[in-house]
């Protein structure tokens, strides 16, 4: 079945979005013409622009291309839920006839056809979804993967190989505006369920509730993978095989040691031993882990053991952006209490010596104010902290609600980036952990700067 089959251009609203451009990648490898809107030139329009999608970031019809007036259409338009809805070109391209569809639907119907792999979790789902297709790529397993983030090993956020037998789709499962709900998985893995996006649902039970219909979509005698943590949580269909994993039951991290801030472990469930994880952290062995029970019966023994390993992670997971016998300076993704502690306790295993300087980005009104104490308790750990106004994204302010409601003292500065850049070239923290969703993303090139050129 081919959904696309009389399709030949794509237009993107919101082309720039992580998601989004992979969908615009696959589009393009399959040999359809790709353009689209964002709002902003960043690193990754600019690569799309080099592999050939035209991308405009003015909001004028003017600019949209021919092909959308085309009769009969041929066009297919896909928009992101956090485009603005007084967006002229969205109106601009209803009146030619188009009904844009939502980016979860482009991706549930890039999926039909092949055995889908969908990833959902509060934390882990991105590191453990470029797991997955790190693994089907090391044993020469045919598949596509649509990934949340950058993938270190190959980069880009959309991987593929051809071959002989049945494709995989291998996706990230956004709960966000209940985006998973599109999807139809073979083979689930729910790698953490805590609150988040109550913006979305109102409250926690609601989350579950969703989670509890996404897990329930899997197909009739499918597999679901959960952590340990969340047995007892959901009503799962008799006919759904279930495997745990984490530290006390099913696919069960065994002989856990660590050495030269990687960790090393066994698999014994699934007759794996001596596994060494390519990235530090305990959340990244889980997050191996439920790569591994998930296809560890699809995948050669050995290929698997290689692919941990060699996997080099994810563009802003943990990732070391300079380093030297004097300082280490690690930027991170993370926007949630328990990814902020996950991060803030690996450098410190890593670097027990030296004392740990934070800068945080809060992302979004609504996450920070739901959030707040939890934010708090786990920044307090910092030995120094900075933190940044409030990114907003797709929110407008929520009155009442600022970076200053997580400063875990009064005294704690809260800096833009600019005044970031000078705290950091005057103190040159030993250990340096720049966290968060928003345009944080904007300060590690010039903090290498610092740290190994001493210019600001």
């Amino acid at each position: 079945m081919n959904p696309f089959e009389h399709i030949k251009q794509v237009y993107f609203l919101g082309i720039g979005g992580i998601g989004m451009s992979a969908l615009a990648r696959y589009f393009k490898q399959v040999g359809m013409t790709v353009a689209g809107y964002d709002k902003t030139p960043t690193l990754l329009t600019q690569t799309l622009e080099k592999e050939g999608m035209e991308v405009i970031y003015t909001d004028n019809p003017d600019l949209l291309p021919h092909w959308l007036g085309s009769y009969p259409p041929s066009s297919l338009v896909v928009y992101t839920p956090a485009i603005p809805a007084t967006l002229q070109l969205a109106a601009a391209i209803k009146s030619l006839g188009h009904e844009p569809i939502k980016r979860a639907q482009a991706l549930a119907m890039c999926t039909l056809g092949t055995q889908t792999i969908a990833v959902a979790g509060t934390h882990g789902k991105t590191t453990t979804t470029t797991y997955l297709a790190h693994l089907f790529h090391c044993a020469n397993k045919p598949f596509r993967a649509f990934l949340g983030g950058i993938s270190s090993n190959y980069g880009s956020n959309f991987i593929s190989k051809t071959g002989n037998g049945a494709c995989f789709s291998i996706v990230e499962a956004d709960e966000y505006d209940r985006s998973f709900l599109t999807l139809r998985p073979s083979i689930a893995i729910v790698t953490s369920c805590e609150p988040d996006h109550l913006d979305i649902y109102g409250d926690f039970d609601a989350l579950l509730s969703s989670y509890n219909l996404f897990i329930n979509q899997v197909v009739e005698n499918g597999h679901l993978v959960l952590h340990e943590s969340l047995e007892g949580k959901f009503q799962i269909r008799p006919d759904i095989k279930v495997t745990f994993f984490g530290q006390t039951k099913g696919a069960q991290i065994t002989n856990l040691q660590v050495r030269q801030g990687q960790y090393v472990f066994d698999l014994k469930p699934l007759e794996l031993f001596g596994l060494r994880n390519g990235l530090p952290g305990l959340h990244n062995a889980l997050n191996a882990t439920a790569a591994i029970a998930a296809s560890h019966h699809l995948l050669p023994r050995h290929d698997i053991a290689a692919a941990v390993e060699s996997f080099k992670g994810i563009h802003r997971r943990f990732q070391t952006i300079c380093s030297s016998a004097h300082y280490a300076y690690i930027d991170d993704y993370a926007h949630h209490p328990t990814e902020l502690q996950a991060a803030i306790s690996t450098a410190k295993l890593l670097y027990p010596d030296r004392p740990l300087t934070v800068v945080f980005q809060p992302h979004l009104y609504s996450r920070t104010r739901d959030l707040a104490a939890g934010f708090k308790e786990v920044l307090s750990q910092a030995d120094s902290l900075i933190i940044m106004p409030i990114y907003p994204a797709r929110e407008l302010p929520i009155p009442g609600v600022g970076a200053e409601m997580i400063r875990p003292q009064a005294a704690t500065p809260i800096l833009t980036h600019a005044e970031v850049l000078r705290y950091i070239a005057g103190q040159r923290p030993a250990l340096l952990l720049t966290v968060g969703a928003g345009d944080i993303d904007l300060l590690p090139t010039q903090i290498k700067e610092i740290y190994e050129h001493g210019s600001e």
